[in-house]
C-alpha cells in the first residue's frame, strides 16, 4: 500500500530513521527533525548526529532554539565578568542587535549581566557545547515521476555542490521491481537512495552516498541555464557561514523534532486522533479515512468539527479534551529525546 500523501510518508520516514539510523560513530545520539533548512533550502528530514554527553550539556539551556544571534554570544560568552564588545568577536552586523541577543539570553537564564557605569558587562554561566556531530539529509519523493526526477536532480546537485550537509538521501517509496525506478533516476552520484517499505516501517540504503566536505568551502548554484550550453551562475561560501547555518539548523530541529505536526493542525477537531501501528503513532482523519495533510487539516477544512464541550470536562488522561491531550503525548515524546530536559 503507499502512502496517503508525501506528509504521510515524511512521517514514516522519521519514524524509521527516530528507531533504525545507523550513525558513523557508534555512541552517538540520534536526533530527527523535519521541514528545516535555510531560506536558500529546506529539507525534508533532518537526522542530527550527535555526541551523547554534550547534547545532555545543551538541555540545561532548556528545549528552546537559539537563532544565530543568540548562538554568537553564547558561543563566546567568557568565564568572568567582561565588557561585552571585549568579549564578543565584531559580529559584522551593529552591536545594538548584539545587545538585543544578550538580554534576550539573560532573560532565558542562559548568560549572566551586569552593568559597570553605561557598560554591559557578561558572564557565560555554562558553556554552549558543540554537540553536533553530523547532520544529514534527506529529500522524500515517494511517488518518484520523471518530473519529479528532474526537479529533484537540480536539488540535489545544489545540496552536493553547498555541502551544508554531511550526508545527502533521496526517500521513495519501495516498489518491489528487481531495479527500483529511482535508481534510473540522473542524481548526482554523491546523493544515497532510500527505498522505503511504508506497510512494515522499514528501509534499505539502494546507493550509499558519498560523504561531503561540511566543514570546507561550498558553493552555491544562484542560477541554472534550461539548456546545455549556456553557463550556470554560482558564488562561494565560506566555512563559517556553513557552520553557523549548520548550528542554526540544528537549534531549530532541537526544539522542533519531527513530532511539531499537531501544531500547525487541528487535532481540536473530533475527527482527529492519533493510530498506532507496527510502524509507529501517526495522526488519522476519520472523516477522510486516512492521514490528513497539514493543508488539509485545519480550521476552514469543510469535514472540522470542534469537540464536543463535554469531551474537554471528563478529567484525566484527556483534561481539556483529547486534542490537548495529543499535543502533551506529542510535546512528552519530544522531550524524551533531548536528554537533559525535563
Amino acid at each position: 500500500m503507499s502512502s496517503d500523501s508525501e506528509f504521510a510518508f515524511e512521517l514514516r520516514v522519521c519514524q524509521w530513521a527516530e528507531r533504525e539510523w545507523v550513525p558513523a560513530r557508534d555512541d552517538a545520539a540520534v536526533l530527527v527533525a523535519r521541514q528545516l533548512g535555510t531560506r536558500y533550502r529546506r529539507w525534508d528530514t533532518l537526522v542530527l548526529e550527535c555526541d551523547p554527553d554534550a547534547l545532555a550539556q545543551r538541555g540545561a539551556f532548556g528545549p528552546g532554539a537559539f537563532d544565530s544571534d543568540q548562538l554568537h554570544v553564547l558561543r563566546h560568552a567568557p568565564a568572568d565578568w567582561t565588557y561585552y564588545r571585549d568579549a564578543l568577536p565584531d559580529p559584522g552586523y551593529p552591536w545594538r542587535y548584539v545587545r538585543e541577543s544578550i538580554h534576550e539570553l539573560a532573560d532565558r537564564d542562559a548568560v549572566d549581566t551586569r552593568k559597570r557605569g553605561n557598560r554591559i558587562e557578561i558572564r557565560r554561566k555554562r558553556a554552549y557545547p558543540d554537540w553536533v556531530r553530523r547532520v544529514v539529509a534527506i529529500e522524500n519523493k515517494p511517488d518518484l515521476t520523471a518530473s519529479a526526477a528532474r526537479d529533484l536532480a537540480g536539488q540535489l546537485q545544489r545540496d552536493v555542490a553547498l555541502g551544508l550537509a554531511d550526508e545527502v538521501w533521496v526517500a521513495t517509496e519501495a516498489t518491489g521491481e528487481r531495479v527500483e525506478p529511482i535508481l534510473l533516476a540522473d542524481f548526482p552520484p554523491e546523493a544515497g537512495v532510500l527505498t522505503v517499505d511504508t506497510d512494515a516501517g522499514t528501509a534499505e540504503s539502494a546507493w550509499e552516498p558519498r560523504s561531503l566536505d561540511a566543514d570546507g568551502y561550498g558553493t552555491r548554484i544562484t542560477e541554472r541555464p534550461a539548456d546545455d550550453y549556456s553557463a550556470a551562475r554560482f558564488e562561494y561560501v565560506d566555512p563559517a557561514w556553513k557552520a553557523e547555518k549548520r548550528r542554526a539548523i540544528a537549534e531549530r530541529a532541537y526544539e522542533r523534532g519531527w513530532r511539531s505536526y499537531a501544531d500547525t493542525m487541528r487535532p481540536d477537531c473530533r475527527h482527529f486522533e492519533l493510530r498506532a501501528d507496527v510502524t509507529g503513532v501517526v495522526p488519522y482523519c476519520g472523516a477522510k479515512e486516512r492521514t490528513p495533510t497539514q493543508g488539509e487539516c485545519r480550521g476552514g477544512c469543510g469535514s472540522f468539527e470542534p469537540e464536543p464541550p463535554a469531551w474537554r470536562s471528563k478529567g484525566w488522561p484527556i483534561e481539556g479534551g483529547p486534542g490537548a491531550a495529543t499535543k502533551r503525548l506529542l510535546a512528552r515524546r519530544r522531550r524524551e529525546r533531548r536528554p537533559g530536559t525535563e
